[in-house]
């Protein structure tokens, strides 16, 4: 897979993010928060299960469940909070606005995890480009974020 098809799958991921957010918004408009996030996991858990199921991959093997790090299942909690929090975000300030804040936090805290060899990662050296495209991102949002 060459570079560019690389860096185009993530773009597709947050070209989703960014419908999934305005979906789940309207859904909470429509059945409230709670309901709606439940609602959204309950089509998540069907939409794995279809996928496990036609393309034979099956479910784990339990037992490397315990091999797990515990830290590792906080994952699922931290998706509740995410779409809460997306919802809200959005609903408040609108899908550009939401989403921009959204993603300086992101980048952000991936920053962070990379650097510092968080949750398995092997730790990176922050190169100063790194930080300059930190810095340009924090202005661009600022920029986006003005009335």
């Amino acid at each position: 897979m060459s570079n560019w098809t690389a860096l185009l799958i993530p773009v597709a991921a947050g070209s989703l993010m960014a419908v999934q957010g305005v979906l789940n918004t309207l859904l909470n408009k429509n059945l409230g928060l709670w309901p709606a996030t439940l609602l959204v996991h309950l089509l998540g858990l069907a939409g794995v299960g279809a996928v496990l199921i036609f393309t034979g991959t099956g479910f784990p093997t339990w037992g490397k469940i315990s091999t797990v790090p515990w830290y590792a299942y906080l994952g699922g909690f931290i998706n509740v909070a995410i779409i809460a929090t997306v919802v809200l975000g959005i609903s408040r300030l609108g899908a550009i606005s939401a989403t921009t804040a959204i993603i300086v936090g992101q980048v952000s805290t991936a920053a962070l995890l990379d650097y510092l060899g968080l949750a398995g990662l092997t730790p990176k050296q922050p190169h100063w480009t790194h930080l300059a495209g930190l810095l340009l991102l924090v202005i661009g949002a600022r920029l986006l974020l003005q009335k």
